[in-house]
Formats: C-alpha cells, sequence, structure tokens
C-alpha cells in the first residue's frame, strides 16, 4: 500500500469520528451548565429574592429564618405601642393592636416574598432578578375589631336597621330595612393596619353610607322559604289516634327570625311548643271531650289523651310541617298515648250546633224554691244526650235530700201540699218538658200535677218525686243534644226565673195547639186536724187536650201529630182545725 493510500481514510470511518466529538462536547457543555446551575441553587437557597421589602423593610438577600428575625425586630415593639385613631367630629382615641387581636404572620409574610428553597428554574430566576415590594401579612380578630369600633363610633352617623320578621297574633308583620350612616369597616381595618406598620401617623375612622346586613331582598327570601307558609294554616300533630290540632295563632309565640350570616333564619321555641302539646294533652290518665257553651253557642272542648312524649320529636315534627302545603300538614309522633273514651270527633259527630228549643217559667218568692230550684238546674245543666239516649230526671239530678243539696219545702202529696225535701223541684221538670217538647224528642214519661197550678201552661206541665214519679225522653233524632238549665233566684219583690234550652241540630219546626178546657169537677172540702195541715182555697178541676205538631225543619206541610190529654182533679179546699180534747179515763 502506497503513503497515499495510508493517508485516506473510508468515508464511514470519517461519519464515526465527527459523531464522538459532538457527543464529547454536548456532555461538556452540560457538565458546565449544571455545575453553573447548582452553584447558582447554591447562593440562592432559601433566601428571599434580591431586592425584595416587606412593607418598607429590606428582606432581599436574607435566609428564611433571617428575614423572619429581621421583621420581627422591626415590628415586634409595635404590638405594645398604642394607635392613635382620629374619630370625625374631632375626637380621638388610642387602640392598642392586642385589641384587636392585630398581629403581623412573619412566617406568611417571608413566605409570601418568595423565600423557600426550590430547584426550579423560576426560583432561581427570580432570586437573581430581584423581587417585589410586598406587604406584610396582618392578622386581626375580627369579632374583638367589631367591638372596638362600635366603641369608637358611638354617636357617629345614624346606624342602619336591619329588616326583621316577627310573629303576631296569628299574622306577619314585616320590619323594613332602612339604610343608615356608619364607620366603614374595611376602611378602618386597613387605615389601621397601615399606622401599625408605620406606613401611617394616625387612623381615620369615616362616616360613609351604610347598608343593613338584612336588606329586602333578605326579607322576601325569609317570607318565602319560611314565615308565609308557617302562618299559611293550623299544624296537626297525632298521637296515635287523637290529633292535637294547632293554629297559627297559638304557636306564633314560639316562631322567630334571627340574623345570622347577612339572612334570616328560623328559631322554633321548644318550650312553648311543648306546653301547647301538654296543655291538649295529659300527663296522666285522658280526659274526655265535652261540649260547653262558649258566648251563648255550642263548642266542642277537646278530648285530653294521655300521653308521653319526648319533646325533640314533638318539636322536629312540627318543624317540619310548618313548611308543608295545606293538606299535608298533619304528622304523627312517636308517643306513648291512652286514648279518651270519648274522643273529640265524636264529639263533634254529634252536631250540636245550635240552639233548637227554649222555654221559660217564674216561680213566686220563696227561699226553698231558690235553693231546690238552683240545685236541680246546676245538676241538670251540661247534660249531653247522645242519639237513642233516654234522659230521666231522677237520675239526673238524684234524691232530694240534705246531703245533695236541698232543703224542706211544700210538695204535692195525695192532692193536698206537704212540706219534704225537694220542694219546687217539679219546677224544673215542667220546664225541661217543655223545651224537650219543642225540640221534637220523643215522650217516654211523664206525669202532670194532680190539680192545675196557673204558672204553668195547661196540658203541658209535668211533676216529678223520688223515685216513683220521673220525667224521661228519649232523643231519637240522629244527633246529640246538649242540655243548658239557668236559674235566677227569686226576691221579695221579683220572680224567679228558670230557663232550659236544647242544643243540636234542627230537625223538627214544632207548634203547640191546646184545646178548650172540658169535663170540669168541683172541688171538695177536707177538715184536717194533723199538725201538718196547711190550708187551702181549692179550685175545680177539668180536661184539657194538647196537640204537637211536628213540620220538617224549614217545610210548611204538617209531618205528623201528637196528642196529649191531661185530666186534672180538682184541688180540694183544706180547712184545719186544732184536734178534739182526749176524755179522761175513768178510775
Amino acid at each position: 500500500m502506497t503513503l497515499l493510500e495510508q493517508g485516506k481514510s473510508s468515508p464511514g470511518k470519517r461519519e464515526r469520528l465527527g459523531g464522538k466529538i459532538v457527543v464529547l462536547v454536548l456532555v461538556l457543555l452540560f457538565a458546565l451548565v449544571a455545575g453553573g446551575y447548582a452553584a447558582a441553587h447554591a447562593v440562592a437557597g432559601d433566601k428571599v429574592p434580591l431586592g425584595t421589602k416587606a412593607s418598607g423593610v429590606d428582606i432581599g438577600g436574607l435566609s428564611r429564618a433571617d428575614a423572619i428575625a429581621e421583621l420581627e425586630e422591626t415590628f415586634g415593639a409595635r404590638a405594645a405601642e398604642p394607635i392613635e385613631v382620629e374619630v370625625a367630629g374631632g375626637r380621638s382615641d388610642d387602640v392598642r393592636p392586642e385589641e384587636i387581636g392585630l398581629a403581623i404572620d412573619y412566617a406568611a409574610t417571608v413566605d409570601a416574598a418568595g423565600a423557600g428553597d426550590s430547584w426550579s428554574p423560576g426560583r432561581q430566576w427570580d432570586y437573581f432578578t430581584g423581587g417585589d415590594d410586598v406587604e406584610a401579612v396582618v392578622d386581626v380578630d375580627e369579632t374583638l375589631l367589631s367591638a372596638r369600633l362600635a366603641e369608637l363610633s358611638e354617636g357617629l352617623g345614624v346606624p342602619p336597621q336591619d329588616g326583621a320578621i316577627e310573629f303576631k297574633g296569628g299574622r306577619v308583620s314585616v320590619v323594613d330595612p332602612v339604610p343608615g350612616e356608619a364607620v366603614d369597616p374595611d376602611a378602618a381595618r386597613e387605615t389601621i393596619t397601615a399606622a401599625f406598620l408605620g406606613q401611617e401617623d394616625s387612623a381615620e375612622l369615616t362616616v360613609t353610607d351604610a347598608e343593613p346586613d338584612i336588606d329586602d331582598s333578605d326579607v322576601q327570601e325569609a317570607l318565602d322559604g319560611f314565615a308565609n307558609p308557617a302562618m299559611s294554616a293550623p299544624v296537626t300533630l297525632q298521637f296515635g289516634k287523637s290529633d292535637v290540632r294547632l293554629q297559627p295563632g297559638q304557636y306564633a309565640k314560639a316562631l322567630s327570625m334571627v340574623p345570622q350570616d347577612g339572612e334570616l333564619v328560623p328559631r322554633i321555641d321548644e318550650r312553648v311548643v311543648t306546653r301547647l302539646v301538654k296543655d291538649a294533652t295529659t300527663d296522666g290518665e285522658p280526659v274526655d271531650a265535652r261540649i260547653e257553651l262558649v258566648d251563648g253557642k255550642p263548642k266542642v272542648i277537646p278530648a285530653k289523651p294521655g300521653v308521653e312524649f319526648v319533646p325533640d320529636d314533638v318539636v322536629a315534627v312540627f318543624t317540619e310541617l310548618l313548611a308543608a302545603p295545606e293538606g299535608e300538614r298533619t304528622g304523627e309522633v312517636a308517643a306513648t298515648v291512652r286514648e279518651a273514651d270519648f274522643t273529640t270527633a265524636e264529639a263533634k259527630a254529634l252536631g250540636i250546633k245550635r240552639k233548637v228549643s227554649e222555654f221559660v217559667t217564674y216561680f213566686p218568692h220563696a227561699d226553698y224554691r231558690n235553693v231546690n230550684i238552683g240545685r236541680a238546674a246546676e245538676l241538670v245543666d251540661g247534660t249531653v244526650l247522645l242519639p237513642g239516649e233516654t234522659f230521666s230526671l231522677n237520675e239526673t239530678v238524684g234524691e232530694r235530700t240534705a246531703e245533695n243539696g236541698f232543703t224542706i219545702g211544700y210538695t204535692i202529696q195525695n192532692g193536698i201540699l206537704v212540706l219534704d225535701y225537694g220542694g219546687g223541684v217539679s219546677q224544673m221538670a215542667t220546664t225541661v218538658f217543655n223545651a224537650m217538647f219543642f225540640a221534637g224528642l220523643e215522650d217516654v214519661e211523664h206525669k202532670p200535677h194532680s190539680f192545675y197550678i196557673d204558672r204553668y201552661p195547661e196540658g203541658r206541665e209535668a211533676t216529678v218525686a223520688w223515685p216513683s214519679v220521673d220525667l224521661a225522653f228519649r232523643n231519637d233524632t240522629e244527633h246529640g243534644v246538649l242540655i243548658h238549665a239557668t236559674v235566677t233566684p227569686s226576691t221579695y219583690s221579683t220572680q224567679g226565673v228558670v230557663t232550659v234550652q236544647m242544643f243540636s241540630t234542627k230537625v223538627w219546626d214544632i207548634e203547640s195547639e191546646t184545646g178548650e178546657r172540658y169535663n170540669y169537677r168541683a172541688p171538695a172540702t177536707r177538715t184536717l186536724t194533723t199538725p201538718d195541715c196547711e190550708p187551702f182555697t181549692g179550685y175545680s178541676g177539668f180536661d184539657v187536650d194538647v196537640t204537637r205538631i211536628f213540620r220538617e225543619h224549614g217545610e210548611s206541610e204538617i209531618h205528623h201529630t201528637e196528642e196529649f190529654h191531661t185530666s186534672y182533679t180538682a184541688a180540694d179546699t183544706v180547712v184545719c182545725r186544732a184536734p178534739a180534747p182526749q176524755k179522761p179515763d175513768d178510775d
């Protein structure tokens, strides 16, 4: 091989040699760059970027720990120094930072300035190219600040008035929000913070227009979301088979709406709701429903079941129902229930709605009549006859004794006046009989007086005697009957008054027709020598017929009639004589 041939190499060999040189160069360059980057990272470390200031304090190029120490040294003493606050109107006061929880978060400030160890290229770039001016991170206790501002701004401006919702008398009442003037808390925070950081010589409180926290939209939202639905209809709580129906007017005092985070939120007074339920129930034995007259009209007084319940359960169900629409405001409460024998629903089903009859009689003054008739009225008053039930005056009034509240008075026995307990009770019997008569109820048993007494309607009166002579009638309607009896006592100058009313659903319109007297009988004369003899001037007896005419209520056509025949004996004249002297015994 010639020398020329040795100096030449093949193309393949030259390309391989060139590639190796390029790789070597790249490796050398990467090593140089990596070394420089590592050196840069070693210089930057966790230091604050060069040229950085925090609220005017130069912390650039300092390590994180040194930067925190620098800030503490600069601002630490200020925590104890009062801040002068100028108040509109020429007043001024001092505020100590600790009073409002004002303090610098040094670590957060340094971190916000860019301190921190990182291999990020951006981090290295920021350190060497310079940092920014940053504000120190300052913490303030908003509650303490608000309280102190309230003290400082007392008497400044007119505070805004929040809108409110009130529940009164079963209705929703709105208090409109009113704009006002107040110290701007955000501006106050900023100026006090600036003074604390030394950026201002003092802080100034300024009064600006202030809107209420609870405005019109908040009020409307509360009305739509709670207040109006809550008061729209009654709420019914079910305890077993018994319902406790609470009207809005009853539970309104349990409702309120209070401001919270800029809105009105509902609050339920558990004690009020629990008390309402306890008033409608009992802790022991249940109480039957009853029907009473209220302002002259019959009213069902609801039954009270015996109920044991957990108040929280009641309030939870009650609260849920407040937002429910009408027709869905009934909820069941878990409880132990003892039902009443006569429920509210059963009482309402009786249909005792209106007065269907009334009768009044009068009596001359006598103390015994006031006592006996008044006591009988007490015992009769409030009687409720169920459909198909029979009323007995003797059973209702009971035996006429001193223990039962009666006294001695004149009674008619065997056609003459005799003193005995319960004299005058027949006045009540006659009044009740006539009220029954015009209510259209079924006569079961009645006995007129043996002779006619002119203060009673002839042929329409009744007497009673314990236990043999009774007044009884049956409620043959489909409705209940409430009997109301009252007595106005007599005086020496006025007659007594007996009034009996019956309340039910009107079934019949009753008319009474009394025929002419006939079959007169003259009185006899009796001469008595007994110690209890009472003189009496007699009068004739007679017969009389009374027709009770029935028309269906509101109709003119006669449905049927009923005849009452009465035969009065003559009232004998009674002459009292002293007993004849006894003859002496013969020796």
